[in-house]
């Protein structure tokens, strides 16, 4: 290893040591010289590179090696390469640069599932059940989805060659793209479920710097259309800018009431903020917000503060429970961090935090946490706190819905199913099954609310797939029995397939709606939820009459 390759190892690693006593306790002695292990580490980088059997990525080692130290600290501290720095901020903008197209693994092989609005993918006639079989020349028969989207992505104004193989098609057609910004809203969707319900999907995406201008639009096209009542959708919402986050809850909120309190430390000093809403004039309308285990850090700072004040209903399961706040540090070279350097309280006083000592990263992440001491929806076992109306929520292992729905959960046979779904369906809306040309889907319109008469799947269509499931036995191992038995699963799911193909993945979601277990008892729970909004705001009138 050359002078100039161990000089900026060890430099990292002594300015990352110094980011994490720079958050030590006032007093406390440090056990070990960070120098002292630094020296350890460069010597030990050393007998690596004299003593390894094979060849050594030192950035490699460097990145995992900070990456142990922050994850000893807790598990939402982490550290990007130069690469993964530079998406991590783009993606914060509501953009990245690519061909500008959803792509999922199917049946072993990765396919186009939808282009977005006005991309390059968009604009070249890229179409649902493309299989991607090369780039830039090169094989893509063993990638995974995820290394052919690495692929696909790229600086601003580069070129990138798909080869795609189309349904019915003997011969593969190339494409010539050049990689563009392509957007990434945090709002994926603004429709009215029921008359005068609206919906607003936030699912999947993060709180990034659109989001409060999204939300505008979204509440004003709603509004047009005879907006009486709302549900927000979180589920899986992996949180994202906190400003954002206040500025959503402050939507429904009024002025004065507490969105949340940040403990943080500067210079070993503690520090306290208080975020409260700055709304005179807040929306009152009847409010649900769905949530789910994937509900996580600024999503739940916005549930939180509409459940705790009493303004709406949350419906689902329990949430993630993140309330840690990271700052993103850039390093040298490009790099950066997300470190922690703030907890938050929601207006009642609970830290929503889920344990993560004694645990390993995978099982704080990935584990059922039903299995946890305050993973329960009927039993949590956390620090009760109250809401403004004197109902009890508790603390500790995220957020107890007012409301307990689990998710339908997919069958091992409608896993497989989903498979010959995909197949049959991709040439179904190429016009090749026979009987059937009706459902041929020549071009893509997006911006579509779905009818509830389009794309009805007929008995016809299940004939047909059955027909087509049976003959591939071998590959999708599906009996006549197993079909019947399961035909208004597979008559859904092909009419979401059918719509992605014709309007979008956005448009696909509404196809699912009336089998939506959660979705259906938000719109169920809705009267309570405007006795809670009259009830705000009759306490909201008092308080300001004071």
């Amino acid at each position: 290893m050359n002078r100039i390759t161990r000089i900026s190892i060890v430099g990292l690693l002594i300015a990352s040591l110094a980011c994490a006593t720079a958050f030590s306790v006032t007093g406390r002695t440090k056990a070990v010289d960070e120098l002292t292990i630094a020296a350890d580490f460069a010597e030990a980088v050393s007998l690596v590179e004299t003593y390894y059997a094979d060849s050594i990525n030192y950035e490699e080692i460097t990145k995992m090696a900070i990456l142990g130290m922050l994850h000893t600290l807790d598990p939402h501290s982490s550290y990007y390469d130069r690469r993964e720095f530079t998406r991590f901020r783009i993606e914060q903008t509501s953009q990245y640069f690519g061909i500008g197209a959803t792509i999922g693994a199917r049946n072993g092989k990765v396919f186009i599932l939808a282009p977005f609005a006005d991309t390059p993918a968009y604009r070249a006639g890229l179409r649902y059940g493309d299989q991607i079989v090369a780039i830039d020349g090169e094989s893509t028969e063993t990638w995974s989805s995820t290394q052919v989207s690495s692929r696909l992505r790229g600086p601003r104004g580069t070129p990138v060659e798909v080869r795609v193989q189309r349904a019915g098609e003997a011969t593969p057609r190339t494409f010539k793209l050049t990689r563009d910004a392509v957007p990434l809203p945090s709002i994926s969707g603004a429709y009215f479920v029921r008359p005068g319900i609206g919906y607003i999907n936030f699912q999947l995406r993060g709180f990034n710097t659109t989001t409060d201008e999204e939300m505008n639009k979204a509440l004003k096209r709603l509004e047009s259309g005879g907006l009486k009542a709302l549900i927000i959708d979180m589920r899986s919402n992996p949180g994202g800018l906190l400003d954002q986050a206040v500025k959503m809850a402050e939507k429904f909120l009024f002025k004065g009431q507490l969105i949340l309190t940040q403990k943080s430390r500067s210079n070993k000093r503690e520090s306290t903020k208080r975020y409260e809403s700055q709304n005179p004039n807040p929306l009152l309308l009847p409010l649900v917000v769905i949530v789910n285990g994937g509900t996580a850090s600024a999503a739940e700072i916005v549930t939180a503060a509409i459940q705790e004040h009493d303004r709406g209903m949350v419906v689902g399961e329990p949430t993630f429970g993140k309330a840690l706040v990271q700052t993103v540090l850039p390093l040298s070279f490009g790099a950066g961090l997300t470190l922690t350097t703030a907890k938050y309280l929601t207006p009642s006083g609970r830290s929503i935090q889920r344990a993560y000592t004694n645990l390993s990263f995978y099982d704080y992440y990935f584990k059922n946490r039903s299995d946890g001491p305050n993973g329960s929806s009927t039993v949590p076992t956390g620090p009760a706190f109250r809401t403004d109306a004197g109902r009890t929520v508790y603390g500790e292992g995220g957020i107890t819905p007012d409301v307990a729905v689990p998710a339908t959960q997919l069958t091992e046979a409608q896993s497989r199913l989903q498979g010959a779904i995909f197949a049959f369906t991709r040439e179904l809306v190429a016009g090749l099954i026979p009987g059937l040309e009706s459902y041929r889907v020549s071009s893509l319109t997006l911006d579509h609310t779905l009818g509830e008469k389009e794309y009805r799947i007929s008995d016809q269509v299940l004939q047909a797939f059955t027909k087509f499931a049976t003959s591939r036995k071998d590959e999708f191992r599906l009996s006549p029995g197993l079909i019947e038995s399961n035909k208004e699963f597979i008559r859904t799911f092909i009419r979401y397939e059918v719509v992605t193909a014709a309007y979008g993945l956005e448009t696909a979601a509404q196809a699912l709606n009336d089998t939506d277990i959660q979705l259906l008892k938000a719109i169920e729970v809705m009267p309570k939820a405007a006795e809670l909004a009259n009830t705000y705001r009759t306490r909201a009138n008092r308080a300001t009459a004071k």
